[in-house]
């Protein structure tokens, strides 16, 4: 799994790059993913067929987050997607959920992905809270966190996703 990997000068962590990273995770938990204006309802629909869902807009600077999948068994689930961009511009939060908690689906594949912005932190989680329960996560071997996404390991993944969490540096630079 990728970490916030900001530096100062001297090669110790930076404060801001942490606190920033660790504000936007608790608003992402503590608003079930989004801070209510900005997700988008989408159905996950099985079959065994590969799939995609993808959001942008003009206050994301841009930058695309996109859910690709392929699932099976039961019927169409209500998802949502969010994607946020930090006051500052420089992380962008891009959350992927079931708002029920628990995916009945059996995925055999996913992928979140970013275009335009690095990973730094990403999060696979095969039960998503519903306020009473917290989210429970992946075990470490069932998925991988790369440079632009987070993605399911072929043999390892167990098939169970809810939801999936990518914070991502966007390179904007301050002028």
């Amino acid at each position: 799994m990728a970490a916030p990997s900001g530096h100062g000068s001297t090669g110790a962590p930076g404060p801001r790059p942490w606190a920033t990273l660790f504000l936007l995770l608790a608003t992402a938990a503590a608003a079930g993913g989004s801070d209510g204006d900005r997700a988008v309802e989408f159905d996950v629909r099985p079959g065994g067929v590969v799939h995609s869902f993808s959001q942008s807009h003009a206050q994301a600077g841009g930058h695309t987050c996109t859910f690709t999948y392929a699932s099976q068994g039961g019927t169409n689930e209500k998802w949502q997607m969010s994607l946020d961009l930090s006051d500052d511009s420089r992380l962008l939060t891009c959350v992927i959920w079931r708002p029920q908690g628990k995916s009945y689906l059996f995925f055999t594949q996913f992928k979140a992905e970013v275009q335009g912005a690095e990973v730094e932190y990403g999060m696979a989680y095969s039960k998503a809270s519903t306020g009473k329960d917290a989210d429970v996560p992946l075990k470490p071997e069932e998925f991988e966190v790369t440079s632009t996404a987070v993605t399911h390991r072929q043999g390892a993944f167990r098939s169970e996703l809810s939801k999936i969490v990518l914070v991502a540096r966007t390179g904007h630079v301050e002028l």
